[in-house]
């Protein structure tokens, strides 16, 4: 069902969450997801401490800038060093995060080389040092983010789940899946039930929602709420169309030359956030075939946006394909 959310002192209207997205979740696309999505809350893409901490600024602005039209931003970390953590909640506190989280999930071997992401999962103790030392450097919610055992011969949910306990995490986010399995392989919606049934902190469940099915399947396991990932590229009304759904309530789905407009919108505010106009039309290409699910002529779209140099070029596409 879709029910108010409550995580550790925040409160939320619903129980849907647009999750992190590696090169997509920055301030754009978290603002077009709160306008038409109106999801509990948004999160950034997973941002390295050490980048914080020894970058300047302008090295990490896509990360760590935060948008007036966003809804509430949950900033996620990722770290080893329970001090370098801590220096960096103190400085996403300040710079307007709602929720703050530690990514335990990342499979990405430059990531797990450096003791972050996955790997956290096999260092309990470790894991227990970043938990705390985030409760004792903010008083925002706080949480972390992990991938499943699966199928493999790893067995730490129960270390996990006593840690996630003992540190007094307020939430976790369970993404039904092990480090090495892709996205082909389905999600492992009994073990998110584990973590339902073993601890008294909200579980968020992750993984495959993408329609109503999904939706109810996810919430079938007793997860406080639901995370939606790749789902909601190129439809930030994704959210807002799950909950009318839910609640058997019609829905419009926006026309392609509506649609045509919001990816416009998107690619623009990249444009003013990167500062850089040949940077985010690198990213418009990536994003094109998310807000072409619908388009008839997908095929030419995509051979067209891969031409595209200039925001002008791709305002001429937009006006020629999304009509």
């Amino acid at each position: 069902m879709i029910n108010s959310l409550t995580l550790g002192n925040k409160q939320f209207p619903i129980n849907l969450i647009q999750a992190p997205l590696a090169g997509v979740s920055c301030a754009p696309f978290r603002a077009l997801t709160t306008e038409y999505g109106h999801p509990a809350f948004t999160c950034t893409e997973m941002i390295s401490c050490k980048t914080i901490l020894h970058q300047p600024e302008f090295a990490h602005t896509r990360y760590t800038a935060k948008s007036t039209a966003e809804g509430p931003v949950c900033y996620q970390l990722s770290a080893n060093n329970p001090q370098e953590l801590a220096a960096a909640v103190k400085i996403v506190t300040d710079a307007g995060a709602d929720l703050i989280d530690l990514n335990c999930g990342c499979p990405v071997k430059k990531i797990r080389s450096k003791g972050a992401g996955s790997s956290l999962l096999m260092q309990p103790k470790k894991l227990y040092e970043l938990i705390t030392a985030m409760k004792q450097n903010t008083s925002l919610p706080v949480s972390i983010k992990i991938r499943v055992e699966g199928n493999s011969d790893e067995k730490f949910h129960d270390e996990i789940a006593t840690v996630v306990s003992d540190a007094g995490a307020d939430f976790i986010t369970v993404h039904g899946r092990h480090w090495t399995e892709h996205y082909e392989t389905p999600c492992c919606y009994e073990h998110i039930q584990y973590f339902v049934q073993v601890l008294k902190i909200p579980v968020i469940g992750n993984g495959d929602v993408r329609d109503i099915v999904s939706l109810k399947k996810m919430l079938a396991t007793g997860c406080a709420g639901a995370m939606i990932g790749r789902a909601g590229v190129g439809q930030p009304w994704l959210i807002a169309k799950l909950v009318a759904d839910m609640q058997g309530k019609p829905f419009t789905l926006p026309s392609q030359q509506e649609i045509g407009a919001i990816f416009l919108c998107h690619v623009e505010q990249l444009c003013g956030l990167l500062q850089n106009e040949k940077q985010a039309i690198l990213q418009a290409r990536k994003l094109a075939k998310y807000y072409a699910r619908t388009m008839p002529d997908r095929e030419q779209w995509m051979l067209a946006m891969n031409q595209c140099l200039s925001l002008r070029h791709l305002q001429q596409l937009v006006s020629a394909f999304f009509k």
